[in-house]
């Protein structure tokens, strides 16, 4: 395993990015509507979803700033602003939310799960971990989950009977949420959505990934307190484009499935991450404030 160097303590300036990110991976195919009839995709989309149509275009399924209303717009600023108090009160002691969950775990290692064993609420059934494997394109990255004992009543596992893995049921099921990346600096610079094999999930629409978006929280204060809470209004923060992020996840698994509809797409190894936001927390904080 190739080992990772150490986060500095100095904070990074800020990139030149929107405030919440343009560019997308690109290169996926059209999709067909009624295949995935367990993938529900938002009406602005529909017209993507014919056979013959342009691939699914990530930007097409993200929110403008301008088009949220006055309320949600006020519920990310003040996501926001405790995102940036979380990271304020670590870096006045040279501290970052990566760091946090790197201390006391030994050398840094690709694929390994920081803190060991993950972090999980038994109360919530939120759980994240941290772990690198992307080489130059970023440190490291969370990602965030939400167990069977934390959804919200109503939603079900996509019935997948071509399954070559089994998918973990009952009380063990666990649907991944939205990957949070991470710079050197410990500042994040991204979000994505993944294929259900990078996480070994069980897989739920996206429909339902969104029900469980309110439910994550880690109400306790290991391994870092700051860093736990930071994570949270990461998620409130972004909330309308991590949305955007697993409608058009949904949409991408089912070109790939109507590609190859014998095949197991979930196990597919050429398909990992099916959309990346770039993303600025200043800039997007700084935006919202403007506009409230």
């Amino acid at each position: 395993m190739r080992r990772q160097e150490p986060l500095r303590g100095e904070e990074p300036v800020c990139g030149e990015e929107s405030v919440c990110g343009e560019e997308s991976l690109r290169g996926q195919e059209p999709l067909r509507r009624e295949v995935m009839a367990p993938f529900p995709a938002p009406s602005a989309a529909a017209s993507l979803l014919s056979e013959g149509a342009p691939a699914p275009d990530l930007a097409d399924y993200l929110p403008k700033l301008e088009e949220l209303d006055l309320t949600t717009r006020r519920a990310l600023l003040q996501a926001g602003r405790e995102a940036l108090e979380c990271r304020r009160v670590l870096s006045r002691v040279g501290l970052n939310v990566v760091g946090e969950v790197l201390r006391g775990q030994g050398e840094f290692v690709e694929m390994e799960h920081y803190p060991r064993d993950d972090v999980f609420d038994a109360g919530t059934g939120a759980q994240y971990y941290y772990h690198t494997h992307r080489g130059e394109l970023e440190h490291g990255h969370f990602h965030t989950f939400l167990r069977a004992a934390g959804m919200p009543e109503g939603v079900a596992p996509l019935s997948f009977p071509r399954a070559a893995e089994a998918w973990p049921a009952g009380d063990e099921a666990i649907s991944h949420l939205i990957a949070i990346s991470m710079d050197a600096w410990g500042e994040a610079i991204g979000l994505f959505a993944c294929n259900r094999w990078v996480t070994g999930e069980t897989w739920y629409p996206a429909e339902d990934v969104i029900r469980m978006l309110d439910r994550f929280l880690i109400d306790h204060a290991w391994p870092s307190w700051p860093t736990n809470r930071w994570i949270g209004a990461m998620l409130r923060l972004y909330r309308p484009w991590i949305e955007g992020l697993l409608w058009h996840r949904d949409a991408v698994i089912a070109v790939h499935f109507n590609e190859r509809p014998h095949e197991d797409v979930f196990e597919d190894r050429s398909l990992e991450i099916t959309g990346y936001l770039p993303v600025s927390v200043h800039h997007l904080v700084a935006a919202l404030d403007k506009g409230v």
